[in-house]
């Protein structure tokens, strides 16, 4: 008896120590090993928004920066931040594992945020003060000081490239999904994840914004670099706590493999069975950790990659497992598509939102609220709605739709895009009143501060955190849910990567605006002076883009198809090996009887 508990104390889910040696469930992963992943991400988060929140006002006031390109300057950085972790996922994934490839990106982030620091805090490496109210006559940042400036944000990118991607993968891989206990702590693992998140974040909207306004941006960046570096050790610290997973190989390698072998035999007829597809042994399945899948009607076409033909060229033959991996991750693909334009949303919160927060009113007392602490309503609202989501909306519902969710993820999501629809309506319509305040003070032409208190930006900013609450836990937890085992850091990518290419379509966008309306002599909708500028117009464009990306998700929804769980397919696999050991065992049997 107790070697069977032995046996059953061993993870079933192919993780291991650093060694490659199989790891027991009592000594290593669950929540005790999330609480040093969790408590890095409290740092890290303070860390990066404590550059983030108050980037534009940085470019604008010590960088002499208008309002176009200190916005596009914002989001093409962020927009970085959130693309790297591809190539990161591919390094974690095919060479060093998610441990090794966080901890050698983290130490690139440490040096960018470190010459960050440096370069706020030598006057030489930043423009003279300038206080006119035209900033086009302040001297402008030298070819240098903004190559330190700039090189410094960009290597910061490239370390969280490496980080991103693959620490809430590693948190998630503490987690048995063939564990019934440890199962259901991870279906709360991304909620409480993201409470982590937003936990780091609103310091960094609150204390840091305050500190960067108000005492100086030296120790307004030294204080989250200070940050990075114990969230650096404490996650060190944990490593004896840790499960891993071994690297699987390149999944852009597999996923190209299946492709190439597709096409290359595109006339080549199906069989009417699947079962006379090429598939390896489930024992090798078993052997290396991994998980059978079986054959789905869905992407047809790329069956024929395991169509058999005679040639056992990798480019040429893919099992029907390799075949199905890759069509989970291209049939993420319009889903991922549908969440750009909320991601070009959030954008809009560390930049234009920013900017307006400036020329209103924004004093309670004698203590004056930094503009970029607006940002932290986002924090507050997302911490207070994960919690009533997790603790009251899903034990409610689930009696109803009997889902362990409560609702599926992409219903989750959903309703996250009917928000920003909502927001960007509000948002309109807010900056319309903005505006006819500055009609009616003489404000326009001078774009001086309104007599408005800032706190009627309010609603935007706790409805984008609701917004969050639905979308972005969701997203999250979806991209990693729906991909393949051996490829989670490359789906837990999906979601950076939809807030990278949202930042960049804000550029675009704002950019391609401010070029079209200021066309034929018209002043245009995006202004230096806001005053003057039509936010108005730009957000109710936005509000028209969100239900069109909305009608967009409903139809592509319609079509995709859940894989199956993993648990269920490993008890699938387990039962079939018993039949065929059992098969194999009355054989050898009747062998020795004859």
């Amino acid at each position: 008896m107790a070697v069977e508990e032995g046996i059953d104390d061993y993870t079933q889910d192919g993780t291991v120590d650093l060694k490659g040696n199989p790891v027991r469930r009592s000594k290593r992963g669950g929540w005790t090993a999330c609480s040093f992943v969790v408590v890095y991400e409290v740092f890290e988060r303070m860390a990066y928004y404590g550059i983030s929140s108050n980037l534009v006002l940085y470019l604008t006031r010590k960088l002499h920066q208008g309002t176009v390109k200190s916005a596009n300057n914002v989001t093409n950085w962020v927009g970085t931040i959130w693309i790297t972790p591809i190539l990161g996922a591919y390094v974690a994934d095919a060479h060093l594992g998610r441990y090794w490839t966080f901890v050698l990106a983290s130490l690139i982030y440490v040096t960018g945020m470190s010459l960050l620091t440096l370069s706020v805090s030598i006057p030489g490496l930043k423009p003279p003060p300038c206080h006119q109210a035209n900033i086009d006559d302040c001297k402008k940042a030298s070819t240098l000081q903004l190559a330190i400036f700039f090189g410094a944000l960009y290597t910061l990118a490239i370390g969280t490239g490496g980080t991103k991607p693959n620490i809430s993968t590693i948190g998630a891989d503490q987690f048995d999904d063939f564990h019934p206990k440890e199962k259901a702590s991870k279906l709360s693992f991304f909620n409480w994840w993201m409470f982590s998140i937003f936990f780091g974040t609103l310091f960094a909207n609150t204390v840091l914004v305050y500190i960067q306004d108000n005492v100086g941006w030296t120790l307004g960046y030294g204080l989250p670099t200070l940050g990075l570096v114990i969230s650096v050790m404490v996650f060190l610290a944990g490593t004896p706590f840790y499960r891993h997973r071994v690297p699987a190989g390149s999944p852009f390698t597999k996923m190209a493999m299946v492709i190439v072998a597709a096409a290359r035999k595109w006339r080549v007829p199906l069989p009417s069975d699947p079962k006379e597809l090429h598939e390896l042994d489930l024992e090798e399945y078993a052997r290396n950790g991994k998980f059978m899948i079986g054959s789905t009607p869905t992407l047809r076409f790329l069956n024929k990659a395991a169509v058999k033909t005679g040639s056992t060229d990798p480019w040429m033959l893919s099992a029907v497992t390799q075949v199905e991996e890759t069509k989970q991750m291209l049939r993420m693909i319009p889903i991922l598509i549908a969440t750009f334009v909320p991601s070009t949303m959030v954008a809009q919160i560390n930049t234009l939102f920013i900017k307006q927060g400036t020329t209103l009113d924004r004093h309670i007392g004698n203590f004056k609220i930094p503009p970029a602490s607006l940002a932290g309503f986002v924090t507050i609202s997302m911490l207070v709605c994960v919690v009533l989501y997790d603790r009251f909306f899903v034990p409610v519902i689930r009696k109803w739709t009997n889902n362990p969710r409560g609702i599926t993820l992409l219903q989750r999501m959903g309703i996250g895009l009917v928000l920003h629809f909502v927001i960007m309506a509000v948002a309109s319509l807010t900056e319309r009143y903005r505006l006819n305040v500055a009609k009616q003070h003489g404000l326009v032409e001078n774009g001086g501060q309104l007599p408005l208190t800032i706190f009627i930006l309010l609603p935007q900013f706790v409805l984008m955190g609701t917004a969050d609450a639905f979308l972005e836990v969701a997203k999250l937890e979806f991209f990693y849910d729906q991909a393949p085992e051996s490829m989670k850091s490359l789906g837990t990518s999906y979601s950076s990567t939809s807030l990278g290419i949202g930042n960049f379509l804000s550029s675009f966008l704002l950019s391609a605006v401010s070029d079209i309306t200021q066309r034929d002599g018209h002043e245009g909708w995006i202004l230096n002076n806001l005053n003057k500028s039509h936010l108005d117009y730009y957000y109710a464009f936005f509000a028209v883009l969100n239900f069109l990306n909305f009608i967009f998700f409903m139809a592509m929804i319609r079509f995709y198809v859940y894989k199956a769980e993993v648990s269920d397919s490993m008890h699938v696999l387990t039962e079939e090996l018993k039949v065929m050991r059992l098969k194999a065992s009355n054989q050898e049997a009747a062998k020795g009887i004859a």
